[in-house]
């Protein structure tokens, strides 16, 4: 009762599970370009609200500098853009910075390359929901600021279960925000430029002034100095470019073309806001006001003044569009939601992080890599109590390390690649390697003592563990191996007919995987603690779909033929050792409900069945231990023994695989 009450719970809050076998499914939770723009396209335009800011800022006295640096900034937008169009189309099914740097660079440089992306989107979480609360809190009275952090939170909770019930259901109810955005942002950027139109011509002697005189009192080398320093301080706003080569797996087919559109829409749009608003801080003098971002002190500027039959309509339109900045970082924390799980996945799939984050649930989402970063980024927020200036000090380092590795990797692709367009790939990625590179060497250089350490020290951490979990996994793997090769040999003892199952028999129902030592040790158990009991055999197996496989209908065909395969092996081998043996199989997300629903329908054709599975086990199951082998086998003994059916765990002992070397 208390079971089918949470159940219904889970459903009410997460709604209804998909089906992987219907071709629709793939349809309904994939997106559109305009929806991806939305999901993924956030992060990016949501940074013109600290990015030009910061930027801004740098530069000091020497103010006029800021048409050369809206210029840059808008070249690297485009430079970096154009570079991650062509990764998409090199690459068309996702992964990004850690596929780029693990297939090009190598598996060493790919976890070092996943692992700065995993901690740069933890911040990209923390960062937004810390700066939206700023903007949100700055216009509440202060006695209200103790609960800033606890909204906070409550926030990214929300987020979580918006992630856990699926992307497009989460991207579909933020989308009104990100268009408020868009809209009031076009507002602010045309209506600016041209009520200023007339004073170009001044802004340009002033311009040119400021410029000689700084030649003459810091010389070009200084100047480039300033110039170089406010561009490494703006790094913020290139943020969450990568997010569509991250995210191709949630892209409406056809993929590439849909990616390569989102990545227009993205580069276009944060080009011309990011470039517009540090113009524009130019041209109304926007200098820094105590307490207030330099965007607030623009639309003040802008349109504080503006009244309409006495009343004051300026108010509401720099009320409505700070409004539409803080929701907007909102949404920007869905594309570390959306790509931090799916860069995880890919990274278990190659055993650098345990294989439960490359599990998918019944709603189709990678439902531990959401919860984990969800909690990952409350605990930055209670970390830095929520404070935007150290979590802005901690954050674009990381990203930048995987923008540069993508880019050496693909000219290093380039460099050994004859024929084809390899001058125009050298050309585009070089250029977008040096911008990268140079942008990450200065940020390190101004934020690292007063805060970029504990980023690269946390890094750091996610690496060697990253290094730990592949080894204790390829020791085991090779431990398989040698238990392959030793089972692999089993001759055959009866070459008659296959002998049919009796369903009023003793039946053994054996839970397999792929076909192998570890399933043919089973077998080989249960006859050696039953010898003669059993007169039926019932070879069981569920082909999971997790989220390296969830690409289209056709992969699960791939799957389930892969899974069919494997019993129809452990049938030959058992009807050559002359027993009576069939199976049964099912393809899903979910391991144990799957599995749970198979051998309930077996136990009523065979009354007198008993579930065998295997279990690793070690000799001291620490939490590691745990964290790294899923407890699949004890969650499906305890349901089937709480059903009624008799369930019996095969111990593999993990002590006896070899370590390697």
């Amino acid at each position: 009762m208390e079971t089918t009450r949470r159940k219904r719970m889970a459903r009410a809050v997460l709604g209804e599970p998909r089906d992987v076998r219907d071709p629709r499914t793939y349809h309904n939770i994939s997106l559109i370009a305009l929806l991806a723009w939305v999901g993924l396209g956030a992060d990016g335009l949501s940074s013109s609200a600290y990015g030009p800011d910061e930027a801004f800022r740098a530069l000091g006295p020497h103010a006029y500098l800021a048409v050369a640096l809206a210029g840059a900034t808008a070249v690297t937008v485009l430079v970096i853009s154009i570079a991650y169009s062509q990764i998409i189309r090199r690459f068309p099914f996702g992964g990004g910075g850690y596929v780029v740097a693990s297939q090009l660079l190598g598996a060493r440089w790919g976890v070092v390359s996943g692992a700065a992306l995993l901690v740069d989107y933890v911040l990209t979480i923390s960062v937004s929901i810390a700066s939206g609360a700023d903007q949100v809190f700055s216009v509440l009275p202060p006695a209200w600021h103790r609960w800033k952090l606890a909204a906070a939170g409550l926030v990214i909770l929300l987020l979580v279960v918006l992630n856990l019930r699926g992307v497009k259901e989460s991207v579909s109810i933020l989308a009104p925000v990100f268009a408020a955005f868009l809209l009031m942002h076009a507002v602010l950027i045309a209506g600016g430029l041209a009520t200023h139109a007339g004073e170009v011509p001044r802004v340009a002697r002033e311009v040119s002034g400021g410029f000689r005189q700084g030649l003459g009192t810091l010389g070009a080398v200084g100047l480039f100095a300033v110039f170089l320093r406010a561009y490494s301080m703006g790094a913020g706003t290139y943020t969450g470019i990568e997010a569509v080569s991250n995210g191709l797996q949630i892209m409406r087919e056809p993929r590439v073309r849909t990616a390569t559109r989102t990545m227009v829409y993205m580069a276009v749009s944060l080009a011309a806001t990011a470039s517009g608003i540090l113009l524009l801080y130019l041209l109304f003098r926007v200098a820094p006001v105590e307490g207030k971002t330099l965007n607030a002190v623009l639309l003040e500027r802008f349109a504080g003044a503006w009244r309409l039959g006495g009343v004051n309509v300026g108010y509401g339109f720099v009320a409505f569009t700070l409004a539409t900045e803080a929701a907007l970082l909102f949404v920007a924390a869905q594309a570390g939601f959306i790509d931090g799980p799916r860069v995880m996945s890919n990274m278990a799939a190659d055993r650098w992080l345990p294989h439960r984050f490359a599990q998918l649930s019944d709603r189709l989402t990678i439902q531990d890599g959401v919860l984990l970063m969800g909690g990952a980024a409350i605990a930055t927020l209670v970390y830095t109590r929520g404070d935007i200036t150290r979590l802005v000090t901690m954050y674009s380092i990381n990203v930048f390390v995987t923008f540069s590795l993508s880019q050496l990797g693909m000219v290093r692709y380039w460099l050994r690649t004859r024929g084809g367009h390899r001058g125009r790939g050298l050309a585009i990625h070089g250029v977008a390697l040096a911008l990268c590179a140079g942008i990450l060497a200065g940020v390190l250089y101004e934020k690292f003592e007063v805060g970029g350490w504990v980023t690269v020290a946390v890094t750091g951490a996610v690496v060697g563990l990253c290094l730990a979990v592949r080894r204790h996994y390829d020791r085991v793997r090779e431990g398989f191996r040698r238990l392959d090769e030793v089972m692999g040999g089993l001759p055959a003892a009866y070459d008659g007919p296959p002998k049919p199952l009796d369903p009023k028999a003793p039946t053994a129902v054996l839970l397999v995987g792929g076909y192998g030592g570890l399933g043919i040790h089973a077998l080989l158990s249960v006859q050696r603690l039953f010898p003669r009991h059993f007169g039926n055999f019932v070879f069981v197996s569920v082909g999971v779909i997790d989220a390296a496989a969830m690409k289209g209908v056709d992969e699960v065909d791939r799957v389930r033929e892969r899974t069919e395969a494997a019993l129809r092996g452990y049938v030959e081998l058992a009807r050559g050792l002359g027993l009576p043996a069939e199976y049964r199989m099912r393809v899903g997300t979910e391991a144990v409900s799957e599995a749970e629903a198979l051998c309930a329908g077996i136990a009523k054709e065979f009354p007198r069945s008993i579930f065998f599975m295997g279990k690793l086990i070690s000799q001291r199951e620490g939490f590691f231990f745990r964290m790294l082998h899923n407890n699949t086998a004890d969650q499906l003994q305890r349901r089937l023994q709480f059903a009624g059916m008799n369930a019996m765990l095969l111990p593999v002992r993990a002590m006896e695989l070899p370590r390697a070397g």
